[in-house]
């Protein structure tokens, strides 16, 4: 998004440091490349060494960008206080690591459900909490939470992710109606359906089940606005705009991004 002579806008990140915890994959990975090509420095933080691994090369040679990697299970707090004693200087965080179960109510027991939360919940916090006190002492900083659209859904089938992603929601909008006091801005992203490889391995097993063919995965989103799921690319230029200066009167706020799929279900 920097300015060029088609005259794009420049959202002037160039040389800000920005950790992106699960990062390997999916709408992290994306982010991850979006801030590479703005001109940052990125820390990745993965519990899969051998994704991270590749992810991190992969950036470093279509970008020139500066990649660090952490193979590191965020559920774990002691690694949580690792990370903030190894990286003090992090202008940017995004919080991304974490993926919820579906299932109704009887169908997640308490296992699944506090393994579940340990991770995408309490990882969230415990990492808001940690760099927050830096970035104050450094005059500043960004958080951007990557939640969920399940939060404005309700959908009683995900009950798991609906009660995580409403109470990151609210953490969220309660941390960042403060945080402009000390020069943070806190805000998050609410994706929808994305075409993360996760999902579509998951429709294209269904689309090879319902419809005889794994490759025509796509006409099970035919009933989505659009007629198809987001993109990752499209959450992470959302992620870098509230990153940027561009946003400076931006905090407490949560952006979903699913078009119009909640505000429908509302």
């Amino acid at each position: 998004m920097r300015t060029n002579n088609e005259g794009n806008v420049q959202l002037q990140l160039e040389g800000k440091t920005v950790l992106i915890t699960g990062g390997s994959r999916g709408i992290g990975r994306a982010i991850a490349e979006q801030f590479a090509a703005e001109g940052c420095n990125c820390v990745l933080v993965s519990r899969n060494a051998s994704d991270l691994r590749a992810t991190g090369e992969e950036i470093k040679r279509a970008h020139g960008a500066t990649v660090r990697t952490e193979a590191l299970d965020l559920a774990d707090s002691k690694n949580v206080t690792h990370l903030a004693d190894k990286y003090p200087d992090i202008d940017i965080l995004i919080n991304n690591a974490g993926a919820i179960p579906g299932g109704a109510l009887a169908d997640v027991d308490e296992a699944r459900w506090r393994s579940a939360w340990d991770l995408k919940v309490m990882g969230t916090i415990n990492m808001v909490r940690a760099f927050y006190p830096l970035m104050k002492a450094r005059g500043g900083g960004t958080i951007i939470n990557i939640i969920g659209n399940a939060a404005r859904t309700r959908d009683p089938n995900y009950i798991c992710g609906v009660t995580g992603n409403a109470g990151l929601t609210a953490f969220t909008e309660a941390i960042g109606s403060v945080s402009l006091h000390d020069n943070i801005r806190v805000n998050g992203v609410s994706p929808g359906p994305t075409a993360t490889d996760r999902l579509v391995g998951l429709v294209s097993a269904r689309a090879k089940t319902q419809l005889g063919d794994a490759g025509r995965w796509r006409e099970l989103f035919s009933s989505l606005p659009g007629g198809r799921p987001g993109e990752p690319a499209e959450i992470a230029a959302m992620v870098a705009l509230l990153a940027s200066p561009k946003s400076n009167y931006t905090s407490g706020a949560v952006i979903t991004l699913d078009a119009g799929i909640s505000s429908r279900s509302g």
